[in-house]
């Protein structure tokens, strides 16, 4: 079997191609490399069933890759980040890319499309704990343009391309970037170890449902053969705030901490329901004490060689 992964050398992207290739599926890789890094691939590299392109997915000759593929996982991405500096871009890569995959999956009849989005598309929770069902409302250029990708891919099901959609919560672990681009633990990890300031955008307060980037990985692999037509929370159900998982780092380490401006478009409350997911693709979620523990180990190695 086949499978085509966009993103391929993101934090996500990468770890779902390692897993795909220990399980024995022949994997592409394609990324445009202007977030993703190479060197995580690099134990992907040794496996002779992994090819990688680097190539945008808006070049037309993307095309030639979904050649016998059986299965697409779009993880490729604006980032959150990316969407407050460059809107326009922002809505091309995750509308109009988003749009380019599944006419390219539904031309060549894959399998099965799964989709990386977002709990941005929510919005500013209004009802606790947020299903699915949840009123979409993004409050952000990211969520918004997530969404338009949400829609394509709901219009593509209508149309006979099967697909699912997984909505990801605050991922962290092994590989995510930790520039001011990547996610919070990562950033936070790499200020520790190399002996820099911790900075909290806003009061702290926010909460969030860190989700182990190994669960992620899980659950796009259960998608490619169940929940079909679907949509999920992909998160672990925690409740943690900044400030508690600030805390949790305290009482392993020494390190200062200044409070910043809030972030355009910060969602301050999550309180996700991920009783759907559990239940269709039998996922099960990682401890967040766990998570945290290899995490931190895989940063503590990676800065102590520098």
């Amino acid at each position: 079997m086949k499978c085509l992964v966009t993103g391929a050398a993101g934090f996500i992207g990468s770890n779902l191609c390692e897993e795909l290739l220990k399980q024995g599926y022949e994997v592409i890789g394609v990324d445009n490399l202007s977030a993703g890094k190479l060197q995580n691939l690099n134990a992907c590299m040794k496996y002779p069933e992994f090819k990688f392109h680097q190539i945008d997915i808006l070049y037309k000759e993307i095309k030639d890759l979904f050649v016998g593929v059986d299965y697409v996982f779009h993880e490729a991405a604006s980032k959150k980040t990316i969407c407050l500096r460059n809107p326009q871009m922002d809505l091309l890569i995750n509308g109009a890319g988003t749009l380019m995959m599944l006419q390219l999956a539904m031309k060549n009849n894959i399998k099965k499309f799964i989709h990386a989005s977002t709990g941005s598309v929510y919005g500013e929770g209004q009802i606790f704990p947020q299903t699915e069902d949840h009123p979409l409302n993004p409050c952000s250029y990211y969520g918004v343009s997530k969404l338009a990708g949400e829609k394509y891919v709901a219009l593509f099901q209508k149309m006979g391309l099967n697909t699912t959609i997984l909505r990801y919560f605050h991922v962290y672990g092994a590989k995510q970037d930790d520039s001011y681009k990547g996610g919070v633990i990562a950033i936070w990890l790499k200020a520790i170890f190399t002996g820099t300031t911790v900075f909290i955008h806003g009061n702290g307060d926010q909460m969030r449902s860190f989700t182990y980037v190994k669960d992620v990985v899980d659950a796009n692999i259960a998608a490619m053969t169940k929940g079909d037509g679907e949509i999920y929370n992909c998160a672990s159900g925690i409740k943690v705030t900044l400030n508690e998982l600030i805390a949790k780092l305290k009482l392993r380490y020494k390190f200062s901490v200044t409070k910043d401006d809030p972030m355009e478009g910060d969602i301050y409350k999550f309180e996700i329901d991920n009783n759907k997911i559990i239940k269709d693709l039998n996922i099960n979620f990682t401890d967040f004490n766990t998570g945290l523990d290899a995490t931190i180990r895989y940063y503590q190695s990676l800065y102590s060689k520098v």
